[in-house]
């Protein structure tokens, strides 16, 4: 932060869906990774530089009451809040314009917190929003700078306790997997599937899922962010499944593809076998100081060759791409990684190169509408100082023998 900086961190809201109902309240991952507090209405100022040292991390969380231990449970006393937390200084949050008038007298900037994710789609007025509102008409005179830069940084590393959480995870996504296999069979809903992994991860304390579930088997695989999950699996399919576990906030991802009958046909198993020999390889490729944009160009151009194997390019389709529109793109549209952590899409940027203790989703995919199946494997590994990534999800089974023999044995 510059210097004389204050910096403030704010709870998200409630949403309201209609009537007196909400949807089930999400803390905001910044306040929670900075603070460890999930409660609704709580506020994180820091103020490095503050005179009083009790001023320079204080926070302030919502009064509780008779009235509200009866219909919601006890809120956070400031005793358990400072434990919770580790910071000392915690008020409620009706004194905080009181507090933060006196201390801004002493700051020049204030860092607020913008979202400035590059997926981010901002449809709705946040709490934080209203609160940079109020504060700009408040302190018009302060200069401003957005907090996201930093947090960006800090969070793309993984500490220790993180990637054991994301383990956890990742180990509760396993059992899931493991039982869905057991019910697949011809005739089974996508919707069937989708509760076997519900009631096996909430039955292993996950906090649910880590994104809304895709259960797509046959054509509706190559509809990547397929969520109805409501039809049918029919004999001679593969079926897409790109579902997991979220523990302590933390987000596992998984994706694979098993056969509805319990076996490959040897056309699905070659693509399988294509997806999968891209995915090692990007695997391998995870070291320190790597650029992403030399990462993606290298799983291109394995790609390339897998398709031209599979007989979905030729020579003429390559010599007619773009750099804008290569030809691999028609059969595999999206990203190979992204940054996994406490949000799915987590924070980090693809600018800087690849760092020790990021973890990282690895995720090819080749997709065939013509063909009526969609392919995707993906593990989320981390990136190590020795140059060798640890995969979180190597006891999950991927392998296209491994997959039949456990659908066999069911």
């Amino acid at each position: 932060m510059n210097p004389k900086s204050i910096a403030i961190f704010n709870s998200n809201d409630i949403y309201p869906i209609s009537a007196d109902s909400t949807l089930p309240f999400q803390q905001h991952r910044d306040i929670y990774y900075l603070s460890g507090v999930d409660q609704e209405e709580s506020i994180l100022l820091l103020f490095p530089e503050a005179r009083n040292a009790s001023d320079r991390e204080i926070l302030f969380i919502k009064r509780t009451s008779e009235l509200i231990a009866i219909w919601e449970g006890e809120k956070l006393t400031k005793e358990k809040a400072a434990e919770y937390s580790g910071i000392e200084h915690v008020e409620w949050l009706e004194s905080f314009e009181t507090v933060f008038f006196r201390l801004m007298k002493e700051a020049e900037t204030i860092y607020f917190n913008t979202n400035i994710h590059g997926r981010a789609v901002a449809e709705v007025q946040t709490r934080e929003d209203r609160f940079i509102e109020w504060c700009k008409s408040k302190f018009p005179a302060h200069r401003v700078a957005s907090s996201a830069p930093i947090l960006h940084r800090l969070r793309a590393i993984k500490k220790p306790e993180e990637i054991k959480t994301i383990q956890k995870a990742c180990d509760i996504t396993e059992i899931g997997f493991r039982e869905a296999l057991k019910i697949i069979q011809p005739e089974v809903w996508e919707y069937e599937i989708e509760a076997t992994f519900s009631y096996h991860f909430l039955k292993n304390r996950a906090d649910g899922f880590a994104y809304t579930p895709i259960i797509a088997s046959g054509n509706n695989a190559n509809v990547l962010h397929y969520i109805p999950n409501n039809q049918q699996c029919k004999a001679g399919d593969v079926i897409l499944m790109d579902v997991a576990a979220a523990y302590a906030k933390y987000s596992s991802d998984l994706t694979r593809v098993v056969p509805v009958s319990g076996k490959f046909s040897d056309r699905q198993k070659q693509v399988y076998n294509s997806v999968l020999a891209v995915k090692n390889y990007a695997t391998s490729l995870l070291t320190p100081n790597l650029e992403w944009s030399a990462y993606n160009k290298e799983i291109g151009a394995f790609i390339t060759q897998e398709l031209v194997s599979l007989g979905l390019l030729d020579k003429a389709d390559i010599q007619n791409e773009t750099k804008d529109k290569p030809a691999y793109r028609k059969y595999f549209m999206h990203g190979t990684s992204h940054f996994l952590g406490l949000d799915t899409h987590d924070y980090g940027f693809q600018e800087d190169p690849m760092a020790a203790n990021m973890v990282l989703t690895v995720e090819p995919g080749i997709y065939i509408p013509e063909e009526k199946m969609g392919f995707r494997l993906e593990d989320n590994v981390v990136i190590q100082e020795n140059g060798e990534a640890l995969n979180l999800m190597a006891n999950i089974p991927i392998e296209a023998e491994e997959i039949e023999t456990l659908m066999y044995e069911k």
